[in-house]
């Protein structure tokens, strides 16, 4: 009868010990796997991929410029180069700055009036268009015998747009000589520009006369000349100006005509227009030789092409030369590996971080789109900066540890106290794949329900078999 009763009382301990602590289910399962995360421009399963990779840059021997002769690389479909006489020339794709072909590029000679893309790249955002001014005559002196001029006259007023048109239509150095007196004076400016092309890049150049009429010392290049001509068409006003075919110029209470003297943006002279030209600027002097800076859009394309003198085929063999090498650029598009660039070395190399910094920043949308995390410390950024931020998910994924993630058996920051550490890039389905599951989980706790079953009945047979006749009958 004690015995009976001592069995009942520990059974009934033992079931509610048990419903105290559940038992998993003791039913042996394979342990969930995380979905592959993929991302979404490429599909392929972000482990595979790691840390975000840069993207892959083409190569640029940047001392192959400084070569003599004609600079190609040429793949396959690639189209021929021209043959082009000019002494010194640069094709380079506007809106990266590759140097798709040249030759000579860093030949100094005498740019004549292409100069005054660099003179307008220095002094144009110093002034309204609408301001005007009076000539003084003071502000005429000095200019070249046979310069070419706009016809500026002193004491007479003008709009700055419309000296503007003055430089880049009519090539006067009148109109130079009165913007430069504007800005702080002849010397003055040339220092300007000075520093203005050493701050582009352009070390060929050396700035005497800042209408580029022939002064000694004064050169520049193809390839400086194809820096300014990028340069200037990244400012509306400038290509404005440079693009423009023809305009009135007020002479007092009347005005009149003034055409670009770029012929293939006006097609004079028996020169066919180029289509899509965009400008820039052309020049010529008795030293300098016809020099010619270009830039033709096509096809959402735009090319800026630098010729310097060419030697053969008359004056105005620098349109068709410079014809010929933007329809050689057009068509080699994708088919040459870039020679060299029109960047400075600053700008290349903020350019490539920049390229780093959104491959990293697209990849991180691409795989916090696709990969549900749980836990507030689970989809924690930790980096510090633009450019530098990397998610917990992506360094899991790859196998190394995250930047500034929390060290092995401690939570993030942030995270629940109970989330487990180094799952985050599995998403939902970490738990499950972290917690223990099956006969091994529920092993443990079966025995604990055993033992305190042992222990009940043990405790309740000995008080029993001790109280003896003295156990009460109502019980």
């Amino acid at each position: 009868m004690i015995v009976t009763s001592a069995v009942r009382h520990a059974a009934a301990g033992s079931a509610a010990l048990l419903l105290v602590l559940p038992v998993p289910v003791a039913v042996a399962s394979p342990a969930p796997t995380a979905p592959p995360v993929t991302s979404v421009s490429s599909g392929s399963p972000a482990s595979a991929l790691g840390e975000p990779t840069p993207p892959v840059r083409r190569h640029v021997d940047p001392a192959r410029l400084d070569r003599r002769g004609v600079q190609v690389q040429p793949l396959a479909g690639a189209p021929r180069l021209p043959s082009a006489s000019a002494l010194s020339w640069v094709v380079a794709d506007a809106s990266t700055g590759e140097v798709l072909a040249a030759r000579d590029a860093h030949r100094k000679l005498p740019p004549a009036s292409t100069l005054k893309a660099l003179f307008a790249l220095t002094a144009l955002p110093h002034h309204d268009p609408s301001e005007r001014h009076t000539v003084a005559d003071s502000e005429l002196a000095g200019i070249g015998a046979g310069s070419s001029l706009v016809g500026i006259k002193e004491g007479y007023t003008y709009k700055v747009s419309d000296l503007w048109n003055g430089v880049f239509l009519s090539s006067g150095n009148d109109a130079v000589h009165v913007l430069a007196a504007m800005n702080g004076g002849w010397d003055a400016m040339a220092g300007k520009m000075q520093e203005k092309a050493r701050s582009l890049g352009a070390n060929d150049t050396h700035v005497v006369s800042p209408d580029g009429y022939d002064a000694p010392g004064q050169v520049s290049s193809a390839y400086d000349l194809a820096v300014f001509g990028r340069a200037g068409l990244q400012d509306p006003a400038f290509t404005r100006y440079c693009s423009t075919r023809y305009a009135d110029f007020p002479a007092g209470s009347w005005s009149y005509g003034i055409a670009n003297t770029n012929r293939l943006l006006t097609g004079q002279n028996g020169v066919d227009r180029y289509p899509g030209l965009i400008g820039i600027k052309n020049g010529y002097t008795s030293n300098a030789g016809n020099t010619l800076v270009s830039a033709a859009e096509r096809d959402g394309r735009t090319l800026v092409v630098s010729v310097m003198n060419p030697q053969q085929g008359g004056g105005f063999a620098v349109y068709e030369e410079a014809r010929s090498l933007l329809d050689w650029g057009f068509e080699a598009a994708g088919h040459v590996r870039p020679v060299g660039s029109l960047l400075p070395e600053r700008a290349k190399t903020e350019a490539d971080a920049r390229a780093v910094a959104a491959a990293r920043d697209g990849r991180d949308g691409a795989v916090t789109e696709k990969a549900p995390r749980t836990g507030a410390g689970a989809g924690a950024e930790t980096g510090t900066g633009p450019g530098e931020k990397v998610r917990a998910e992506d360094a899991t994924a790859s196998g190394a540890p995250a930047k500034n993630a929390p060290a092995s058996g401690a939570p993030g920051k942030g995270a629940p106290a109970g989330d487990v550490p180094g799952t985050a890039a599995l998403g939902e389905d970490a738990s499950a794949v972290a917690a223990p599951s099956g006969a091994s989980a529920g092993l443990p706790l079966g025995l604990i329900g055993a033992a305190c079953a042992a222990a009940l009945t043990l405790w309740g047979w000995r008080r029993r078999a001790g109280a003896g006749t003295d156990r009460s009958p109502q019980e």
